[in-house]
């Protein structure tokens, strides 16, 4: 009896473990039914269903391959760890511009080294798809983009016109320089007045940091670069060099983290803010955490501002919210490349803090301009997906408007439209017949969804779940 008992007592515990953990699984698929959430226990409810029969109007794996066939979701899985840090107005998500490419609207690409910018200044001239593609020649650095119709550029940039304000010109020298600029190059008979639409490209604070040492260790100096701030250059006493010869070949990256005077330090923040309020290079204006604190605030400023940034870590993003931007389209998709020189160095973590405390503001910047970027993307595709539905309830009320009364009377009781899809080899005469004559207005078969609820397709429940 004891061992009858025991053995009765653990089948028991046994179908109690069980029926738990079904009604976990099922619980996991009605508080969190899209996988951009609770991305651990969909796995394992996953898992537990394999071989299980699909249920109806289900393939069985619908929305497994619905996200899996999102290249954006499937980039990165970004959106499955993104949660919101900072509030945003309506005004800072819906970033849209109405860009004229035949009117007066320019493109001005802020370039900050070692962000991939090379790369996606390459797309601007090369992958765009526009009615007047730029003009380039093997041999030439630089492209000819020219508006339909007239002999001016509507992008300035390092591949269009050049270094034309010196190189790497940061947003204190662009937003001096580049009207000048244009009216120079442009030489119009009547001034017109530019519209600018200024963009660049972020990217990790350490990653940025490690690909510049590289790059400086190879031989790269940019002494080229003008760094003119209220009609000025520093002066050597305001910025002096971390190098005394040519240029720093071969330096460790203990020797490149020591220099105080180091450029990489904090460097996008510097090349997005305005420098004319700290005094430009002039660093006893104030102490060092005033002034940084005054930059970060005005860097994110401009950001939040600017036509359209994107992120080196999110090509197929940045790429989406481009062409959403500025009405664009690209030719071939970007390519996300997981490898680049600086992750393949072996950094031991204390480095890596310590090139994170160098690039303090950096990271703070980056952080913000990550959440304000994928806060505009999410919002995007909402969008996006708001209209596509509408348009499918659009036309599923167009289509029972066309399917009158007199022809549902027609049909015999036995043959519903649903039994005349579009899985059915059925002609319009046959259908004719059906109804009673050749005098007779028919439709031809509609959609297999057109009768559904309206949140009854797979496109429609994953629009309204949250992403957030």
């Amino acid at each position: 009896m004891d061992e009858k008992s025991t053995s009765s007592s653990h089948q028991r515990l046994l179908i109690a473990l069980l029926m738990s953990l079904l009604f976990g699984v099922i619980t996991v698929q009605y508080v969190c039914p899209s996988r951009s959430e609770c991305h651990m226990l969909h796995q394992l409810g996953s898992w537990l269903k394999v071989g299980s029969a699909p249920g109806p109007r289900s393939s069985g794996n619908e929305p497994r391959d619905v996200l899996q066939k999102d290249p954006y979701i499937a980039e990165d899985g970004a959106l499955v760890r993104f949660v919101p840090r900072f509030n945003f107005t309506k005004d800072d998500l819906n970033r849209v511009v109405d860009f004229n490419i035949k009117g007066d609207d320019v493109i001005v690409f802020l370039h900050i080294q070692k962000t991939g910018g090379t790369t996606f200044g390459r797309h601007l001239v090369r992958n765009i798809q526009l009615e007047r593609p730029c003009e380039c020649h093997a041999g030439q650095k630089k492209c000819t983009c020219y508006r339909p119709g007239k002999k001016e550029t509507w992008l300035f940039s390092r591949f269009s016109t050049g270094w034309s304000c010196g190189l790497h010109a940061d947003w204190t020298e662009l937003t001096k320089c580049v009207p000048s600029r244009m009216n120079t190059r442009e030489a119009p008979k009547n001034l017109p007045r530019w519209n600018y639409y200024y963009i660049t490209i972020l990217r990790d604070p350490v990653s940025r940091y490690l690909s510049e040492w590289r790059h400086v260790q190879r031989g790269a100096t940019w002494k080229a670069s003008l760094h003119v701030c209220d009609g000025r250059s520093p002066t050597l006493s305001e910025l002096p060099s971390c190098y005394p010869g040519d240029d720093w070949s071969g330096c460790s990256l203990q020797e490149f983290m020591d220099c105080p005077y180091n450029l990489a330090n904090n460097r996008q923040t510097r090349m997005l803010a305005d420098l004319s309020l700290v005094g430009c290079y002039n660093v006893s204006a104030m102490s060092e955490d005033e002034r940084w604190a005054v930059l970060l605030h005005s860097a994110k400023r401009n950001l939040r501002d600017m036509a359209f940034f994107g992120l080196t870590e999110y090509q197929r993003k940045t790429q989406y919210l481009f062409e959403r931007t500025f009405n664009l389209e690209f030719i071939a998709p970007f390519t996300q490349l997981n490898g680049t020189r600086a992750s393949s160095v072996d950094i031991p973590p204390e480095i890596q803090r310590t090139i994170r405390q160098l690039n303090r503001w950096d990271v703070e910047l980056y952080e913000y301009g990550r959440d304000l970027f994928l806060q505009r993307f999410q919002v995007a595709r909402q969008q996006e997906r708001r209209l596509a539905r509408e348009r499918r309830q659009q036309e599923r009320r167009r289509l029972r408007g066309r399917l009158t009364t007199k022809q549902w009377r027609q049909l015999k009781p036995t043959e519903t439209p649903r039994q005349l899809d579009s899985h059915s080899v059925v002609t319009e005469e046959q259908l004719r017949k059906k109804a009673g004559g050749d005098n007779v207005e028919l439709e031809m078969p509609l959609p297999e969804w057109w009768d559904l609820d309206e949140n009854s397709t797979m496109e429609d429940y994953m629009d309204n779940v949250e992403q957030w």
